[in-house]
This record gives C-alpha cells, sequence and structure tokens, in this order.
C-alpha cells in the first residue's frame, strides 16, 4: 500500500504543481490586481458566504460516498442513482437558504447576479466533486489525479484570455465568476461521461425512504465538514461585516490566505488520496501505523519548511505579487501561513478520523474550534483587522489540529513515532536560527529570490540528512 500512495502522490504532485499554482498566481491573483483589492475582496465575502451554507448542498454525501465505495465497490450502482437526486434536491435547498440568508446580509439585494451565479459555481463544484469520490472510491486514483486539475484548466483558457488578449481592457469581477460556472460545467459532464459506463443499472429516482436512510448515514460527515468550513471561513465574512472598510481588509486577507490556499493544496491532495487508502486499510483490517508514519514525515516536512520561508520572506513576495501590496500586507501573510502547519497536520489526522468513522468526537471539538474564533474574531478584527484575523486563524488552526491528534491516540492506538517527533523540532529549529541569524547577512549580498530559493534547498538537504525524507527508501519504492 505505501508504494502504491507513493506512485499515485508523485503523480497527483506532479500534474497539480504544473497546473494550479499557475492557476493561483497568474489568473487568480491577476484577476484581483486587474479589478482592486476592494472589488476581490467583496467578491471573497460572498464566495466565503456561500461557501459556508454550502454544506446544505452535500450534506456529507461526499466523504460518505467516498469512503463507503472505498470499502464496499461493488455497491456503487446502487448508491449512484439515489445520491445524485438526493443532490439535486439538496441543489435547491442551497440555493434557496443562500439567497433568503444573503439578504440578511445586504448581498442579495446588493449583488443578486453576482450571488447567484457563485451559489450556482458552488453546486456545480459540489457535483463535480461527487463524481470525483466514484473515481477514486472505485480505485482509478490516477484518473482522479487528472480530474482535480481539469476545471483549473479550463479557467486558465479562458480568464487568461480575458486578461491578456481580450481587447477589452477593463476586467470586471462578473467575468471571472461567469468563467467559473463555464469551466465547471464542462468539468462535470467530462466526469459524468467517464463514471457512466462504470456504473451500470441506474436511473433516477425519488424514493422518500431511502433518501431519508442515506441522510442518516450522511449527516454525520457534514457536520464534520460544516464545523470545519466555519472556523476556516467565517473570518473573511467577518471582516468585511465588522469594519467599516472591510472589502479592502478581506482584500488583503484574502491576498495572504491565496498562497496559502496554494500551499495547501500539498495537504489537501494527501488527504483525497488518504481517505479512501485510510478506509480500505482498515476495512481489510491491514495496519496504518506506517502509512500514517509516512504521510507524517513528508506532510510535516514540506509545511514547516514552506512556513518558514514564507516567514522570512513575507515583505518581498506580497510586493512582488501584488500591485497595491506594502509591509502591512506582508505581516497579514506571514502570520497567516504559520497556520499552514497545523492544516496539513489537520488533513492527515482529521482524515484518519473520517475513514475510521470516529466523527462525533470531531463534531464536539469543532464546535469549540468555531466557537473560539467567532469570539477572537469579535475581539481582534475591530483592533488589528485582517492581521488580528491570521492571528486567529493560527490559534484555531492549532488547537483543532492537536486535540485530533490526540482523539487518534486515545480512539485507534495510532502513535507517530518519537524519533520522527525529535527530528522534525531539530529541523524547525535549525530553519529558524538560520533564518534569523544567516538571511540578514545573504541580504546584503544577493538577490532574495536566489537566497529563498537557497534556503529552501538547504533546508530539502538537511530533511533527507534528518531522514526526514528516506530518499533511498523512497527510490526502492518506486
Amino acid at each position: 500500500m505505501n508504494r502504491e500512495f507513493l506512485i499515485n502522490i508523485a503523480f497527483l504532485l506532479g500534474i497539480n504543481l504544473l497546473i494550479k499554482p499557475f492557476y493561483i498566481f497568474g489568473i487568480d491573483r491577476g484577476v484581483q490586481n486587474a479589478v482592486g483589492a476592494a472589488d476581490y475582496g467583496l467578491y471573497l465575502s460572498l464566495f466565503n458566504f456561500a461557501f459556508i451554507l454550502s454544506i446544505f448542498n452535500d450534506l456529507g454525501i461526499q466523504n460518505f460516498n467516498n469512503r463507503h465505495i472505498s470499502q464496499h465497490r461493488q455497491l456503487a450502482g446502487k448508491y449512484f442513482a439515489s445520491l445524485v437526486s438526493l443532490k439535486l434536491l439538496l441543489s435547491l435547498l442551497f440555493m434557496l437558504l443562500l439567497l433568503l440568508l444573503g439578504m440578511a446580509f445586504g448581498y442579495s439585494l446588493n449583488y443578486p447576479m453576482l450571488l447567484l451565479f457563485i451559489g450556482l459555481n458552488q453546486i456545480l463544484s459540489s457535483f463535480s466533486l461527487y463524481l470525483r469520490t466514484n473515481v477514486s472510491g472505485l480505485g482509478y486514483y490516477r484518473w482522479d489525479s487528472f480530474f482535480s486539475i481539469l476545471d483549473r484548466l479550463f479557467l486558465i483558457g479562458i480568464v487568461g484570455y480575458l486578461l491578456w488578449l481580450s481587447p477589452n481592457e477593463n476586467f470586471q469581477i462578473e467575468w471571472f465568476v461567469w468563467s467559473q460556472t463555464a469551466s465547471l460545467s464542462l468539468t462535470s459532464f467530462i466526469l459524468f461521461l467517464f463514471i457512466y459506463p462504470k456504473i451500470k443499472g441506474w436511473k433516477l429516482g425519488f424514493n422518500r425512504i431511502r433518501f431519508l436512510a442515506l441522510l442518516r448515514q450522511s449527516l454525520p460527515f457534514a457536520l464534520v465538514i460544516l464545523l470545519m468550513t466555519l472556523y476556516t471561513r467565517v473570518d473573511v465574512v467577518m471582516l468585511q461585516q465588522l469594519l467599516p472598510f472591510g472589502e479592502k481588509e478581506a482584500g488583503i486577507y484574502g491576498g495572504g490566505y491565496r498562497i496559502l490556499d496554494a500551499a495547501n493544496m500539498l495537504g489537501f491532495l494527501f488527504a483525497g488520496l488518504l481517505l479512501p487508502m485510510f478506509s480500505r486499510q482498515l476495512k481489510t483490517g491491514e495496519g496504518i501505523e506506517n502509512l500514517l508514519n509516512l504521510s507524517f514525515r513528508l506532510l510535516l516536512t514540506a509545511s514547516v519548511t514552506i512556513s518558514c520561508a514564507v516567514w522570512f520572506f513575507q515583505e518581498e513576495i506580497v510586493r512582488l505579487l501584488y500591485w497595491e501590496a506594502d509591509a502591512y500586507w506582508g505581516k497579514v501573510l506571514g502570520v497567516l501561513m504559520i497556520s499552514y502547519i497545523a492544516l496539513c497536520g489537520t488533513y492527515l489526522h482529521g482524515t484518519l478520523l473520517t475513514a475510521n468513522g470516529r466523527l462525533k468526537a470531531m463534531n464536539q471539538l469543532f464546535v469549540g474550534a468555531i466557537l473560539l474564533n467567532i469570539a477572537g474574531n469579535y475581539l481582534l478584527i475591530p483592533k488589528y483587522g485582517a492581521t488580528g484575523a491570521a492571528a486567529m486563524t493560527v490559534v484555531t488552526q492549532f488547537l483543532a489540529w492537536l486535540g485530533q491528534w490526540w482523539l487518534v491516540r486515545r480512539d485507534m492506538q495510532v502513535h507517530i513515532q518519537w524519533s520522527t517527533l525529535y527530528r522534525l523540532l531539530a529541523f524547525t529549529a535549525i530553519l529558524l536560527l538560520t533564518g534569523w541569524k544567516v538571511l540578514p547577512l545573504l541580504a546584503e549580498k544577493a538577490n532574495w529570490l536566489f537566497i529563498l530559493m537557497g534556503y529552501m534547498a538547504a533546508a530539502a538537504g538537511l530533511a533527507a540528512f534528518l531522514k526526514l525524507i528516506p530518499i533511498r527508501s523512497l527510490a526502492k519504492k518506486l
């Protein structure tokens, strides 16, 4: 299983590193620069508002289906028709809630068409993700990896033309939203064509009893996703609502979050691949400690390296990427990127708990995280703006991750090797010491980009020396 995991994660990272960074820093960043921080901040507030409510568009079906089909592949056809029918009904419920609750925030009245299309995009995105759970659940891991970047490929083509080749220079944020609609529609259609011949004997039907039975099984997964979404997305909405110039602060926060989101691709891809693998191993009784420890070493080494690198070059990075950026933008980014370490840990331990069905304790943990996050944001945002929101994200993410780690140890008796933890601590200490003592001396002698690349390369060498990245073992397995 470790060999299969390594091959698939290498393929998954390879194609995503080719496409998604270009989309994030070429297309998404280009849109923010073209429309300005305030307009992009408004879009981001509407997007996060819809994203929080999008749980009602899915109600845990994606994670339930991924885990269930991985363990019972012969039942894929039986569940497909019912779940597609159920998702159609849930999509109507989601759109109704989005427009009604949007009135309370002033979104439905002031930006009705923008909110409507953002909601439609959430429906299309949820449907394509559901179709992908069938692809990965049936064991087509590499096809799933390709489908994970397909909508971004379409967006690069459409938005790239509008940004760089279109004779109309006044790019509008609405164009970005409409381009997402087209890209997600094409992706969902292609996914459906791929799945259709592999799941036979199904037809749409609205069976109330079966729907209720499926919802009873998927709702625990829905609650986990809802709670995680709330404490990771509510900060942007609160920035926009609590501050006089909230759109601008939300845009600055969004600029930093874009870089966090780009780095977060690593943890997200690991989780998407680990969930069906953990589920399969737990079903067959195969030991999971080797896969857990290998994933922990790779994820934590990468996240510590990236977080340290961004911290020490925070202002240079934002000035390179954003036309409006200054030192304040860099400070928001630097604080926000600390949370990346905890996010990667959550992707690992949270995925294992989900695969094992340990959802009740996770939900209790996330309720506490949400209450802490909202209370902290109410105190910090009015005084510190986007920096306060970033600091609260760090606190919340680390407490949530450590709580999930403790649940894994308590409920599953699965442990991370102590030698790995000691080596990670040594690795982190050396990177921090180098950043504080050595990098300022080099800054006077070379361009910061060359220093950054050298710092990252040295971190990779140090990780190999400390055997956090087992080079020889990886080469043999591959």
